[in-house]
């Protein structure tokens, strides 16, 4: 651990120890490899949707799939960001983390977390207003207005990281250095503070619980409404769009679930909210790219043609 003075002689931390997952000392080898195929299964996955969607000049222009591709290419960023450092907390490579990593660290993940939270947001609206308002779709909903859309949720959730970032390392570290958690995130790292914290996390949580907590209630409502509408009108089409909606609610609750339950609460860290945090940050970015994909019979039809396959059944 290193330690600089600056001039009103207070004690400056230049670097963490990132402890990292509690595992049994035998289990390690096996641990590393199941993090290393989820992260290049995670990267493979979200790569291969970009592709598909590029690739296809009727796909990269409707807004459907410019959010589709939005969330694979947010996905392989927020793996990269986390899950590196988790598989080498199983090796005997050192744990430290400069301090600018940590600031670096803690700022994309709430940026790459917030900008989810907002994009999933507005993959809901879409699709209510496809299902539930199909006539003025085009209108509604198109390209130019989607691409609008996304750019906004890129600013909205870069702001938020800044601020997330500048509240926790605003506060004095001034030992010890190690943080109780895989990677530099605001309950772990504000532990170590040497100051009253209760101010900064009451504003951090104000933050991060309030625009999680604002999503998932749009989102609820959103699939709420179109789960409603396909029940009274069941067919084998509308069965297939009422089972993706499903699993889109699903997967969404598991993403926004973790940010309610470790933000909402108190700062103490605690063994679930290593569990859950892995698998918001390793295991969700894997489910997005199958659930995504396997439900939605265009991204199949046309992994088919990439892959030299027989072209399926078309989406109407």
């Amino acid at each position: 651990m290193e330690k600089v003075k600056n001039n009103s002689m207070e004690t400056k931390m230049t670097d963490f120890i990132l402890l990292g997952l509690s595992h049994p000392p035998n289990l390690r080898i096996f641990l590393f490899l199941i993090f290393l195929v989820i992260y290049i299964f995670t990267q493979l996955g979200n790569m291969l949707i970009l592709i598909t969607i590029w690739s296809d000049p009727q796909l990269h222009i409707r807004p459907m799939y410019i959010l589709l591709g939005v969330l694979s290419f947010l996905d392989m960023w927020l793996s990269t960001v986390i899950v590196p450092r988790i598989i080498i907390s199983f090796t005997p490579a050192s744990k430290v983390i400069q301090f600018g990593e940590c600031v670096a660290q803690l700022y994309s993940f709430h940026f790459l977390g917030s900008t989810q939270c907002f994009l999933y947001t507005l993959m809901a609206y879409d699709r209510y207003l496809a299902i539930c308002r199909p006539l003025h779709y085009p209108v509604l909903m198109n390209g130019h207005l989607c691409t609008m859309l996304v750019t906004g949720a890129w600013l909205a959730g870069s702001i938020h990281g800044a601020i997330q970032a500048t509240l926790t390392f605003r506060l004095p570290y001034c030992g010890p250095n190690q943080v109780d958690y895989f990677f530099c995130d605001i309950p772990a790292v504000t532990k170590l503070a040497c100051t009253d914290t209760r101010i900064i996390e009451i504003l951090i949580v104000s933050n991060s619980g309030l625009i999680s907590v604002v999503c998932f209630i749009l989102l609820v409502v959103s699939y709420a409404v179109i789960l409603v509408l396909l029940r009274k009108q069941i067919s084998s089409g509308r069965r297939k769009v009422l089972s993706t909606c499903a699993a889109n609610l699903t997967v969404i609750t598991f993403f926004l679930g973790h940010r309610i339950f470790i933000y909402s609460g108190s700062s103490t860290s605690l063994p679930e909210d290593k569990v859950v945090s892995v698998f918001f940050t390793a295991v969700t970015p894997l489910l997005n790219s199958i659930i995504y994909t396997l439900r939605n019979e265009n991204m199949k039809n046309d992994l088919n043609k990439l892959t030299g396959r027989k072209e399926g059944k078309e989406d109407k």
